[in-house]
């Protein structure tokens, strides 16, 4: 996709100004103006919690948010968890005994918060679900996230460009496939996107999973851990892959994935003039896995743009907090359990060594000097 047109979208995102709102959450915003007397959200205080410091992208997240906060006058409790449920916990637990008039939570595991929540709504603190929806509570208002499924779809269609399936290569072509934490929701609609075009090409024999190993809970890495990804990568190698047989192509879900997969299959003797790496592809751009797919490395990774998440989120938060009704765009596919989520969902886009100075760099994401 062309600078143009993705400008075009985001332009969208950043001109939505008013809000509706939708289902149950509309109890819990009237109440919460109520008690601002329809306008006294002027230095609110907003607790924002992060799942963890050890991704780049959270970092970026957790600045881009606190900071588009503070320039509306809004004080801003911002908390990283380290991948730690019970200190999640805590830390919103804090925030409620703070004061906070609103909580933006990217949670650690979904399932995990619901007696946080439910403290919440027992001191009338709207909840904004921040990229990862929040299941099994009522006491969820609304979710900013990127249209994940269609992640999936694209992290698919780029391995098959990879591979050169679209341009007429029958093969059969050897793939592994990983998936992301189970405790992510997220996690299983990546896993469905892209499974909804492998899938027929796994059926027909252009691809064989030479592993077997086609479910979601085998594939899964719980925690998103680089590490674990790599040892299952290892395991594969060693168990499937003897005598001359090759990998051609990994489904990736998240950059840090694909560099533990990489450091696997390097150590196997990929990416030698002999045998060069296979496709492998990623999510969220981190700066480390740009210069990889710049280097003939990683092939692609799916590019979200998290200032322009941010700036959605807090949007919704600022609507909420002055008694206005944030805009959604689907009411239909994030059923937490309990209740469909009103969700604004963001567009995602493939980025690989033929449009990363497009998009990355046209868009200012980095610079040409951060990607040396």
């Amino acid at each position: 996709m062309r600078l143009a047109r993705i400008a075009g979208a985001l332009s969208a995102v950043v001109l939505a100004a008013t809000m509706t709102a939708c289902g149950s959450s509309q109890k819990t915003v009237d109440t919460q103006a109520s008690a601002d007397s329809g306008g006294g959200a002027a230095g609110a205080l907003i607790g924002v919690t992060m799942p963890t410091k050890s991704s780049e992208r959270w970092i970026h997240d957790g600045d881009n948010v606190r900071s588009q906060l503070e320039k509306l006058g809004y004080k801003v409790d911002l908390q990283y968890a380290e991948n730690d449920i019970p200190t999640q916990a805590n830390q919103i637990e804090n925030q409620i005994t703070k004061g906070a008039k609103l909580l933006i939570v990217a949670s650690i595991d979904g399932t995990a918060l619901t007696s946080q929540l439910q403290q919440a709504a027992d001191n009338k603190i709207p909840v904004i679900a921040y990229d990862r929806l929040i299941r099994n509570s009522p006491n969820v208002d609304y979710y900013a996230t990127f249209d994940n499924f269609k992640v999936g779809v694209q992290q698919a269609t780029s391995l098959l460009k990879g591979l050169g399936v679209d341009g007429g290569k029958k093969g059969p072509f050897n793939v592994e496939l990983f998936g992301g934490s189970p405790d992510d929701n997220n996690a299983t609609f990546f896993w469905n996107g892209a499974m909804s075009v492998l899938k027929p090409k796994i059926d027909d024999g252009t691809l064989k999973v030479k592993s077997g190993q086609t479910d979601f809970k085998t594939a899964a890495i719980l925690r998103w851990d680089p590490a674990t990804a790599q040892r299952r990568m290892e395991d594969l190698l060693t168990k499937s892959y003897t005598g001359d047989a090759k990998v051609d192509g990994v489904l990736s879900p998240y950059d840090g994935l694909s560099i533990g997969i990489l450091s696997a299959l390097k150590s196997n003797g990929y990416g030698t003039g002999a045998q060069k790496y296979p496709v492998v592809t990623g999510q969220d751009a981190e700066l480390a896995s740009v210069k990889s797919i710049i280097a003939d490395e990683q092939y692609s990774t799916i590019f979200k743009d998290t200032r322009k998440l941010a700036e959605t989120t807090v949007k919704m938060a600022d609507a909420v907090l002055k008694g206005g009704k944030p805009e959604v765009n689907n009411t239909t596919d994030y059923d937490n359990g309990n209740k469909v989520v009103p969700s604004y969902l963001l567009d995602p886009v493939i980025v690989d060594k033929d449009n990363y100075k497009d998009v990355i760099v046209g868009g200012g994401y980095y610079t040409e000097d951060q990607l040396k």
